[in-house]
């Protein structure tokens, strides 16, 4: 080895000792692998209504603070982040706006771990549900049942007969195109209590026998989530308990969802800023990351 090239390795070797002396690291220390990371899913992975905005696609009304972004910061992983507001499982395979690719066209055979939330938009199991029940409550003045006495089953049917297996093809096109890939998709964490809360009626104004319904509504879509997740080799990341005394009811910095009415976000009935670090957290554990 020539002089110059001798001096060139000592001075090398030095610096990288003294950088680990300090314990100086350029990227965080679950980057050692950093894995291909692809973020699908709806709003709730979108993270819409939380500041700030990422302005690579106003349609999606996608944040760069929603849970793929959290995930990422704290991973290492090299984010696609293709998430988008209103997404269906239909928007996997096709555009959901002009010029928007399909987001499964964001999964390779070199992504390592795939992230998303589904199901909550098709049949509009969500949106319907919310307005249909919100409108009955104040009509009825918070009494009653008068969303669960008209539309009955309607919503459990439309999920069991059409969102089921839609969510499974998803699912199973997802795999498909990165087999060796870590796949999980998330559940929704809750939006109502179990209980009618009284004092909640201003911000959500649904009817007191209708709160349980909806409850109900959420739990069997994220069964049936689950179920689908299970059926084609998904890791299922359940929030059914994490997320108990979270829902839209609650105090500023302990609720994960904001009202209907009177919330912080400027998108209603959807994860918060906080929201979105605790379902980040609480995948991270799920598929050992943390």
């Amino acid at each position: 080895m020539s002089l110059p090239a001798l001096r060139r390795a000592i001075a090398a070797t030095s610096a990288l000792a003294g950088a680990l002396a300090l314990g100086v690291t350029a990227v965080p220390a679950h980057a050692t692998t950093s894995l291909n990371y692809a973020a699908l899913g709806d709003s709730y992975s979108a993270a819409s209504g939380v500041l700030p905005v990422d302005t690579g696609n106003l349609l999606c009304l996608r944040s760069t603070a929603n849970y793929p972004h959290v995930l990422a910061a704290r991973t290492g992983a090299r984010l696609t982040d293709v998430t988008c507001g209103a997404a269906q499982t239909k928007d996997f395979t096709q555009s959901q706006y002009p010029g928007l690719a399909p987001q499964a066209d964001a999964v390779t055979a070199h992504t390592d771990l795939v992230t998303l939330t589904i199901g909550g938009n098709d049949n509009g199991t969500f949106i319907n549900a919310m307005l249909a029940c919100g409108t009955a409550g104040v009509l009825s003045a918070g009494k009653g049942s008068p969303c669960k006495d008209t539309y009955g089953s309607s919503f459990d049917d439309a999920i069991d007969t059409h969102t089921y297996p839609a969510l499974k093809a998803a699912l199973r096109a997802v795999r498909a195109k990165a087999p060796g890939a870590r796949v999980a998709v998330l559940g929704y964490p809750w939006i109502t209590p179990a209980k009618a809360d009284p004092s909640c009626f201003a911000q959500l104004p649904v009817a007191s026998g209708d709160v349980p319904y909806l409850h109900a509504l959420q739990a069997h879509l994220n069964a049936v989530v689950q179920r689908a997740a299970e059926e084609s080799g998904t890791t299922y990341v359940d929030f059914s308990q994490a997320s108990e005394g979270h829902d839209a009811c609650q105090a500023v910095g302990t609720r994960w969802i904001e009202p209907l009415l009177f919330g912080q976000n400027i998108v209603p009935v959807h994860p918060n800023a906080l929201g979105e670090q605790r379902m980040a957290q609480r995948t991270m554990s799920v598929l050992g990351l943390d």
